[in-house]
């Protein structure tokens, strides 16, 4: 059994002709973990023997006549989504010894469906990163180079789908942490609009910015999986009471009638040659498919970075408080004669550098004084913001862009530069502060191999044009060399 080319699809079709059993599939995706994880170091926990034992309940339920969309199918899980029963680290040492006693609605929409839960994978701590070095467990390493990085802060969940150590992953989209680690790792990312998915029982970043999404080998397989994690939940008051369509109605295989947009500020000097040349050859694929190209423009995008994170780490800071040693987690074992130096022993020896580095960041521009000067400031430029978008979209349906400005960077090239390191999500943050949906396609490589992705953005609970837009360029792209 091939996992590393076999997809979410293959996997539903088969298990329905019972051509292999969950427990058959689920096995063959331990094995694979164990025979790849050593190098790329994915997953942040396995537990091969409850995963059978989920595969093997769901084995006895389609004996009894259970059929639900995703039943005996393992999915990976990044590790910042609450799993009853699972640790849940956000890769940081101030979780250490947490176990979640619940399921996010997302892990509770995919489990009615008959999902199994093979692992969990690594992430930068907290989703505060863009390379996943900035995890407190490990390093993960790009399956297509493992001396480059896979990407972030999703980064573990991608090389688990594109090493072929997953059918399919989880992974959460704050700035771009879905989508930039699924182009630099070759796989597709899909950051849904901003309440399409609820976020209870994610461990929260920026609550305003914060979405989760599949990571897959397909469009058709994001799609698939979408349709069972989407929707409202009484647990998630900015989830929207919006129809669930089935995104796979949408996957017709052309672009006639569409126009899709080319925003020239995304195609800028700093862009990748290598990265230029795949997003513009995509492009002219989509053109082959039947769409009309246009040129637009999104006037504030030099802000968008500066904005995002001002109020990303605002938020950050404001989420991150909850983090004590008081409730749970990690507690410092330095003698403390009151409780606000045991919160700062705690703090100090649980978060990391680039955690902490946002913390700091984020207290500042909510201070006294700083408040309008900042955070007030990058508030009304999100508005503008949007409103770009919203013009944009007046005379397109979608929009191609790079997702990215270069390939994957060597590992630890931007350790000592977190400006740079920030300035890799300038194509992608955009989608968060206006509440957008965006997708990840690979598109090819560099002449090093690296790989490279096109993005496609579309207006807010437009998954469906989104999804048919790369799937007509997936499609163009197989059977045109």
């Amino acid at each position: 059994m091939d996992i590393g080319s076999m997809t979410v699809r293959a996997a539903v079709d088969g298990l329905r002709a019972r051509q292999f059993s969950s427990v058959e599939l689920t096995r063959a995706v331990l094995d694979a973990i164990s025979a790849g994880d050593g190098v790329i170091g994915a997953y942040t926990w396995v537990d091969a023997a409850d995963a059978l034992k989920q595969a093997a309940a769901a084995d006895a339920a389609r004996a009894a006549g259970a059929t639900g969309l995703l039943l005996g199918v393992p999915l990976a899980i990044k590790d910042i989504l609450n799993v009853e029963g699972q640790p849940c680290t956000c890769a940081s040492k101030i979780l250490t010894g947490y176990t979640s006693p619940y399921d996010a609605t997302v892990i509770a929409r995919l489990r009615a469906a008959g999902a199994v839960f093979a692992g969990r994978t690594n992430l930068d701590e907290f989703a505060m990163g863009s390379t996943t070095e900035n995890s407190a467990l490990q390093v993960t390493r790009n399956p297509a180079a493992p001396d480059r990085v896979p990407g972030g802060s999703s980064g573990g969940s991608a090389a688990a789908v594109a090493g072929g150590m997953a059918l399919a992953a989880l992974g959460t989209d704050t700035g771009g942490s879905i989508r930039q680690p699924a182009s630099f790792c070759g796989c597709v990312g899909l950051k849904p609009s901003y309440g399409r998915v609820s976020r209870y029982g994610l461990v929260a970043f920026a609550s305003s910015l914060d979405q989760i999404g599949p990571m897959t080998k397909t469009v058709e397989d994001a799609a698939l999986l979408l349709r069972v994690m989407a929707g409202r939940d009484p647990h998630d008051a900015t989830s929207l009471d919006r129809d669930v369509p089935d995104y796979t109605a949408a996957l017709t295989g052309d672009l006639k009638g569409l126009r899709l947009g080319l925003p020239r500020e995304y195609f800028v000097a700093g862009l990748d040659p290598e990265v230029a040349r795949r997003v513009q050859e995509a492009v002219a694929r989509c053109r082959q498919c039947g769409a009309e190209i246009v040129d637009v423009s999104l006037p504030h995008t030099e802000y968008a970075v500066a904005t995002y994170y001002i109020l990303a780490s605002a938020e950050a800071s404001t989420n991150l408080a909850r983090f004590d040693g008081v409730r749970y987690g990690h507690r410092s074992a330095v003698p403390a004669t009151t409780p606000i130096e045991m919160y700062l022993n705690t703090r100090a020896e649980g978060f990391g550098l680039e955690v902490k580095r946002r913390i700091i960041l984020g207290t500042y521009v909510l201070s006294s004084g700083y408040y309008d000067a900042y955070y007030s400031h990058a508030q009304r430029v999100r508005t503008l913001i949007r409103r770009d978008f919203e013009e944009a979209f007046k005379r397109c349906d979608a929009l191609l862009t790079p997702v990215s400005p270069d390939p994957a960077y060597r590992i630890g090239e931007t350790a000592d530069d977190p400006l740079k390191a920030y300035l890799i999500d300038i194509f992608t943050v955009t989608a968060n502060l206006a509440g957008i949906c965006g997708l990840a396609v690979p598109c090819g490589t560099t002449d090093a191999g690296l790989p490279v992705g096109v993005q496609v953005l579309a207006p807010a609970f437009a998954e469906g044009t989104l999804m048919r837009i790369g799937h007509a360029y997936e499609r163009a792209r197989e059977v045109r060399p």
